[in-house]
C-alpha cells in the first residue's frame, strides 16, 4: 500500500538554506481572522495527563509536564495579545513567540512600541521589518518562484518567515540548478548557509492519529498498489451537526479536484480488501485559494459506532489523550503529534507561517501554507493530529523525514541540517474554512 505521509515539497531544514534579509514596505492588509483560540479553556492538571504523554514531553522537550501545560497556556495568551496588538498597530508588530526559557516575547519595530509592550508585561525585542512587511515579501517571493520554469522551480522546496531573525528563509535543493538559482533583485543582503515503553491499557476504538486507508474505487477489487494510507485527524461536526473527521487534503484520492466520493476504511489486517468502510471524503482543499491542505471525511453509522465521535487522540503506546479545546501556532510553543507511522512525538513550533511549493502529477504546482514544528513525522502520518497541551493545534501535512524508516534514523540523518521539520495546517483555519467544529471535552 502507498503511504501518503510526505509532500513532494519538503519543509525547512531538509537541504541547503538560503537565508535572506528582506527590506520592503510594510503591507497594510488586515491580519487574518481566526476562530476562537480557546485560550480560556481549562486544561487538565499535570497529574491528570496520560502517563505516556508525560513520558513523551520529558523525553522530547526536556521539561516537566506542568511546564508543558504552562507554556501551552502562555502561548495562547500571547496569541490573543499579539493578535490584538497587530490589529491596532500593524506597522509596529514584527512577531511573537515563546522563548527557550518559556517566556513570551513580542518583536516590534519602534522604541515607543517596545515601551508599550513592556508595560503590558511582555519581554520585547526590536526588528527592522514588520510582520506585514515580511508576509508581503514572502508573497512576492512565492509569486516569483511560481513564474519559474518547472525544472528550476522544482529545486525550491519552500519558503518561510523566520520571525526570530526577522527574515525570509528559502529552502533550496543542494543541486547544480539550486546552487545556480538567480534570486530576484528584491532579495537584498543574501547569505547562503548550506545547510518504546511499558504496557498500558489500550482503547481499541479508532481515534485521531490512527490509520485509515482509501481508494479511488471500491476496495474489494483494488490492488494493494492503489490503496493509500493516512491518519485520522480531529473528530468534529459540520455546520449541520453531522459527524466528520478533519484530515489532510492530499490524502483524498481526488485531491487534484477536491471532489468527494472516495471511500474511507478501517483497515482489516487479515484481509485488506475486506476492510470496513466508515465514511467517504466529502470534499478537500490542497493549495489555492487559501493555501491549506485539509479534507472533510463524512462518517457513516459504522464510523460513529466505532468511536469516531469522541474528542480523543491516540497517545504513546496506544494511550488516549482528550482534546479540551483548540489553539493557534506560536513560535516556541510545545507540540506533540499523533500519527499511524511514528506514533507520538513531540517538539516545538519552529515557524508560525511556512509556504512550500507542491508539485502535482499533471505538472502544475500549488503553494501549501501552514506552520513548522520540530516533531518527527514519517510517511503515513499525514492527516494526523497535532496538539499543544491538550488543545487541538493542527493537521500533519508533510515533513523532511517522510522517507525515513523511523524517527531515530531520521534524527541522525538530519541532525547536520537542523533536525526533523514537519508542516502542520492550523486547525483554527481549517475549522473556519470548512465550518466544522472540533469535538472537545470540557474540564469543569
Amino acid at each position: 500500500m502507498r503511504n501518503t505521509g510526505s509532500l513532494r515539497a519538503a519543509v525547512i531544514c531538509s537541504t541547503a538554506l538560503l537565508v535572506i534579509g528582506i527590506f520592503s514596505t510594510p503591507a497594510s492588509a488586515d491580519p487574518e481572522s481566526t476562530v476562537d483560540s480557546s485560550s480560556n479553556v481549562k486544561q487538565p492538571t499535570a497529574e491528570e495527563l496520560p502517563r505516556e504523554l508525560v513520558d513523551a514531553v520529558v523525553r522530547d522537550l526536556k521539561i516537566s509536564p506542568q511546564e508543558y501545560l504552562d507554556r501551552a497556556a502562555r502561548a495562547q495568551e500571547l496569541s490573543t495579545y499579539a493578535s490584538d496588538f497587530r490589529a491596532s498597530r500593524p506597522a509596529d508588530f514584527a512577531g511573537a513567540w515563546i522563548g527557550p526559557d518559556g517566556n513570551a516575547v513580542v518583536a516590534v519595530t519602534s522604541q515607543e512600541a517596545a515601551h508599550a509592550v513592556a508595560k503590558d508585561g511582555y519581554q520585547t525585542t526590536q526588528a527592522p521589518v514588520s510582520a506585514d512587511g515580511l508576509e508581503k515579501s514572502l508573497a512576492d517571493l512565492n509569486a516569483w518562484i511560481a513564474s519559474l520554469p518547472r525544472e528550476v522551480a522544482s529545486q525550491v522546496n519552500g519558503a518561510s518567515i523566520d520571525i526570530l531573525e526577522n527574515r525570509i528563509v528559502l529552502d533550496v535543493a543542494n543541486s547544480p540548478v539550486g546552487r545556480a538559482l538567480n534570486l530576484p533583485t528584491l532579495l537584498a543582503n543574501l547569505k547562503v548557509t548550506l545547510s518504546p515503553g511499558a504496557t498500558v491499557p489500550v482503547d481499541p476504538s479508532p481515534m485521531g492519529g490512527d490509520t485509515y486507508i482509501t481508494t479511488a474505487e471500491d476496495i474489494a477489487d483494488a490492488p494493494t498498489s492503489a490503496i493509500s494510507v493516512c491518519s485520522f485527524g480531529f473528530n468534529a461536526t459540520d455546520r449541520s451537526g453531522r459527524p466528520v473527521n478533519l484530515s489532510a487534503g492530499h490524502c483524498n484520492p481526488n485531491a487534484a479536484t477536491g471532489v468527494g466520493g472516495a471511500p474511507v476504511y478501517l483497515p482489516n489486517p487479515a484481509n485488506v480488501n475486506n476492510s470496513t468502510q466508515i465514511g467517504t471524503f466529502e470534499r478537500s482543499s490542497l493549495g489555492s485559494p487559501s493555501g491549506l491542505d485539509w479534507s472533510v471525511i463524512a462518517l457513516n453509522e459504522q464510523g460513529v459506532s466505532s468511536g469516531l465521535d469522541r474528542p480523543t487522540v491516540r497517545g504513546a503506546y496506544g494511550s488516549t489523550v482528550p482534546i479540551t479545546g483548540t489553539a493557534s501556532p506560536v513560535v516556541g510553543a510545545p507540540v506533540c503529534k499523533s500519527g499511524q507511522s511514528s506514533s507520538f512525538t513531540c517538539g516545538v513550533v519552529a515557524a508560525d507561517r511556512v509556504e512550500t511549493q507542491l508539485f502535482m502529477d499533471d505538472g502544475t504546482s500549488r503553494t501549501v501554507r501552514g506552520f513548522a514544528s520540530t516533531a518527527c513525522t514519517l510517511s503515513g502520518d499525514s492527516g494526523g493530529a497535532i496538539v499543544t497541551g491538550t488543545l487541538a493545534l493542527g493537521i500533519t501535512s508533510g515533513s523532511n523525514s517522510g522517507g525515513a524508516p523511523d524517527c531515530t534514523e531520521a534524527n541522525l540523518a538530519l541532525a547536520q541540517f537542523g533536525g526533523t521539520a514537519s508542516l502542520g495546517i492550523p486547525i483554527d483555519q481549517v475549522a473556519a474554512e470548512t465550518g466544522a467544529t472540533v469535538r472537545t471535552l470540557r474540564i469543569d
